[in-house]
């Protein structure tokens, strides 16, 4: 399956650029404890991390990309997925300047797109996903062709750090592996991050493709968050999900991929 970056994107919400006469500003404590009090625990936590994985400062595009898949359903309904969104958009707070993440909800097709941000993001997810209809299978790479597609089209200078979220492996593999490879000669970085207590046989080879015999660097990472992904701690949750990204950032920028700040 071979990667068009001239098809339309699928996600209606655009990054556009800022105009050159006004930089982004970091976002900071004060402004989410102005607009999202509730979020200011998980954004402190975040901060610790990137610290700690030596990429506080960073600048990046973060996304978020949900598994719609008939097996989900419980962790929409005990509110799993909405804490990781929750989890998502405190990190997206430290490394992106609007406070918003684009969310792609995927199963056999795209399901449906959205976005959280600092001021609305509140019992935002089972609304959507309910609103979206029949669950259907596990097509990683329609998603990861969604958030390819977004990224080309929006004019992102920043590379996009992308939480995947799934409870098993593709329909596909092939066509998910071939997209994870191809898109190796891109600034996205990919966090896959396991519900449930599948094995994860084949995130864990996708984990592990060997460089560069199938793709140029490594860019992705994969943790599984166990049957009960709320009961992780935030800290250990920005941790895994941070740990691989800065070993990806080091390699992509002396590979030319990223530029270099």
């Amino acid at each position: 399956m071979a990667i068009d970056y001239r098809k339309p994107a699928r996600i209606d919400y655009r990054k556009r650029p800022r105009p050159a006469a006004a930089p982004a500003s970091p976002i900071n404590v004060e402004k989410v404890a102005d607009q999202a009090p509730g979020l200011v625990d998980l954004f402190k936590t975040a901060a610790v991390s990137l610290v700690k994985n030596r990429i506080g400062g960073e600048r990046a595009a973060v996304y978020l990309v949900l598994d719609r898949s008939g097996s989900m359903r419980r962790y929409y309904r005990d509110g799993s997925v909405q804490h990781l969104a929750e989890q998502t958009l405190a990190l997206a707070a430290n490394l992106d300047d609007d406070g918003t993440v684009p969310v792609v909800f995927f199963s056999t097709e795209i399901d449906g797109t959205a976005e959280i941000g600092l001021d609305a993001y509140r019992d935002r997810i089972a609304p959507l996903h309910d609103s979206m209809g029949h669950m259907g299978r596990t097509n990683y790479h329609v998603a990861m062709q969604a958030v390819i597609d977004h990224y080309a089209s929006c004019g992102a200078k920043d590379p996009a750090f992308v939480v995947f979220q799934t409870d098993g492996s593709p329909t596909s593999k092939a066509a998910a592996e071939h997209v994870l490879c191809t898109a190796a000669r891109l600034p996205i970085f990919w966090q896959f991050v396991g519900f449930g207590d599948d094995d994860f046989t084949f995130l864990r080879r996708l984990d592990d493709l060997p460089v560069p015999a199938k793709r140029v660097v490594d860019n992705a990472g994969f943790f599984p968050a166990g049957p009960t992904p709320k009961s992780l701690s935030d800290a250990a949750l920005y941790d895994h999900l941070l740990h691989e990204y800065s070993h990806w950032l080091t390699a992509a920028r002396a590979a030319g991929i990223v530029l270099s700040r």
